[in-house]
């Protein structure tokens, strides 16, 4: 699969695959909270990891940076329910 990319321009990650760009945008702000506002897989992308390979991407560059993460997306919510292991990213006041 392709790599992920942080386009820092556009405030979001990318994925790009068979012609296709899958995003999750954020927010950073000055206190290092990612704020995860929007994702979207493109139809002929859907069902083939790319959603999940955006996020694990996007949370390791995170750590990397020692950035914490806010789940605003319902998706990115969704996706820490399920992979609890990313709970340790939580912002104090967006945990659950």
């Amino acid at each position: 699969m392709a790599e992920v990319i942080n386009n820092k321009e556009k405030n979001r990650y990318e994925l790009k695959l068979d012609g296709h760009t899958a995003i999750a945008e954020y927010i950073l702000n000055k206190q290092g909270v990612l704020f995860f506002t929007h994702t979207e897989v493109p139809k002929d992308l859907e069902g083939e990891g790319v959603a999940s390979k955006l996020m694990e991407s996007a949370f390791d560059d995170a750590e990397e940076r020692g950035l914490k993460i806010a789940p605003i997306c319902p998706f990115v919510k969704s996706y820490i329910q399920r992979h609890p292991e990313w709970k340790r990213l939580l912002a104090e006041e967006h945990r659950f």
